[in-house]
């Protein structure tokens, strides 16, 4: 993990804007704003506009206005340095189990590494993942393995299948939106990324891997808010052009309507632009506990009103664990 992801937040600084707020109301949004934080993690809830974060910087909510957000992937994080902590008020003292979900067959050769970007454009993100275990613990050395696709809903690497590439030359050559994090003492890894796309019969999701000492724990997905979603896919460069999704978080194929919002992000805005999201995951004490599986969606396929996009020729039924081909071409 690099050493920015480490560094203690900024000390508060005073601003004018802040002094013209009155010193009542903002006695009165600091502690509503943390109370959200600390609740609104694990539920999917987004603290609300202008919120007051523990380091200091002012940020909008996950579903600003449009133009609002930053471009130009992740060399737009100007302030990465000073984005909060989002798991400073803690987890509390229930902490539910993180249940698997299908690896997919898109998973390839990661690289260890904070940017996973390899420099391609996109909204950028911060991943913030803390991973503890069933009695809120926080797991050191637990080693977190992400993938996702790119803006324009292609996955990288020659090793991939060409179901997840469409044979595309620029994809089957990179190796972007890949990568595996160390927790650190606290159990906390960070990745710079962009925003997934989306393809046919899926929402947009990240999949992520969990291991200790080696041994699996849990592999399993993640999912963004569908408001939130479609404001990006409606409204910001790349994501705006290939026209509307077809499958949402209540329609996904691989996790059910009822089960979706326990896998969603918690988000905010920061004052670059960039997005903050985060989510604690909760694994096994033991490999000998029983591992949960998420409620399944509505099955494979190639989404809703026609055949799959691979024209019937993609992998055996059920080998894609109801993913879906991504879409032929950029």
């Amino acid at each position: 993990m690099s050493n920015d992801a480490k560094k203690n937040p900024e000390p508060v600084v005073m601003t004018r804007r802040k002094v013209l707020r009155g010193v009542g109301m903002a006695l009165a949004a600091l502690p509503l704003a943390r109370l959200a934080l600390a609740c609104g993690e694990g539920t999917g809830d987004t603290p609300g506009p202008g919120t007051e974060t523990d380091a200091g910087t002012e940020t909008d909510a996950g579903t600003g206005s449009t133009g609002s957000w930053a471009t130009g992937g992740t060399a737009a994080m100007t302030m990465a340095a000073s984005y909060p902590n989002p798991f400073a008020s803690g987890t509390g003292t229930t902490c539910t189990l993180t249940c698997a979900a299908t690896l997919g067959p898109c998973y390839a050769t990661t690289v260890e590494r904070k940017d996973i970007s390899e420099g391609h454009d996109g909204l950028p993100v911060r991943l913030a993942l803390l991973v503890v275990d069933e009695a809120c613990n926080p797991i050191q050395g637990a080693s977190v393995d992400i993938w996702h696709t790119a803006p324009h809903g292609l996955y990288s690497g020659e090793d991939a299948s060409d179901f997840c590439t469409s044979g595309d030359a620029g994809a089957r050559a990179a190796r972007w939106f890949r990568g595996v994090q160390t927790t650190d003492a606290s159990g906390r890894v960070d990745f710079d990324t962009c925003f997934p796309g989306w393809y046919s019969s899926r929402t947009i999701h990240i999949h992520f891997t969990i291991r200790v000492n080696g041994n699996e724990y849990v592999t399993s997905q993640l999912f963004f808010d569908d408001a939130l979603d479609d404001e990006i896919i409606s409204t910001q460069p790349l994501y705006n052009t290939r026209g509307t999704r077809d499958t949402t978080n209540q329609t996904d194929t691989v996790i059910s309507a009822d089960s979706v919002a326990d896998y969603v992000f918690s988000t905010e805005r920061m004052a670059d632009g960039a997005m903050l999201a985060w989510k604690t995951l909760v694994i096994r004490s033991s490999l000998d506990t029983a591992q949960c599986s998420v409620p399944g969606g509505s099955g494979g396929g190639g989404g809703p009103g026609g055949p799959p996009r691979d024209g019937g020729m993609g992998p055996p039924p059920g080998w894609d664990g109801g993913m879906g081909p991504p879409p032929g071409g950029g």
